[in-house]
């Protein structure tokens, strides 16, 4: 009697456990596919949202594709979910992105003559890219990157003075950023 309820319950186990997998491989392609759709949408230049459980990959790209059309604050909204699902190959080549980025903005201000604009994105994407070389520190192009963004704003170290002291300095004549001199000699 216990092997005929046995044989009985057995064939129903292992049907009901072939169906939970089927279930989850279909569940699981169809995630992959409306990835797959995203990712075509924004290779072909359309603005499209990643779903809320999307991979770091995917986030990548929408964060590239916000970055190329300079909308950086955007792509900076999707750092927390990229570092977390992407991991340090992800994050690095993400904050390399937005430190290219920030160096596009600040060569366009330097170029037009902002020279207090260009500053603080000097800054920016000197940080975003040491923080790709945190992340991946064999990251060679970041190291270069971030070694032509020094040369345009230098790092002087900051001094503990006193109060008196800075009162007293005269107005800053030099300017953390060399440009070109203008006019004849």
């Amino acid at each position: 009697m216990r092997l005929g309820l046995l044989k009985g319950i057995v064939p129903v186990v292992l049907l009901l456990a072939a169906l939970g997998w089927f279930g989850s491989a279909l569940w699981t392609l169809q995630g992959e596919r409306a990835e797959r759709a995203v990712f075509d949408a924004l290779a072909s230049r359309r603005d499209v949202a990643p779903p809320d459980d999307a991979s770091g990959e995917l986030l990548f790209a929408r964060a590239h594709f916000l970055l190329a059309r300079d909308r950086i604050d955007e792509a900076q909204s999707l750092v927390g979910p990229l570092v977390e699902r992407g991991g340090p190959k992800i994050a690095a080549r993400f904050y390399y992105d937005v430190g290219n980025a920030r160096a596009r903005r600040a060569v366009g201000a330097i170029e037009s003559s902002q020279i207090d604009k260009a500053i603080p994105e000097v800054r920016l994407a000197k940080d975003a890219f040491r923080s790709a070389l945190r992340a991946d520190p064999d990251f060679w192009d970041a190291r270069y990157n971030l070694d032509v963004v020094m040369r345009l704003v230098r790092d002087f170290p900051e001094f503990e003075g006193g109060e008196e002291e800075t009162k007293a300095q005269p107005k800053k004549l030099w300017t953390d950023l060399p440009g070109r001199p203008r006019g004849l000699p």
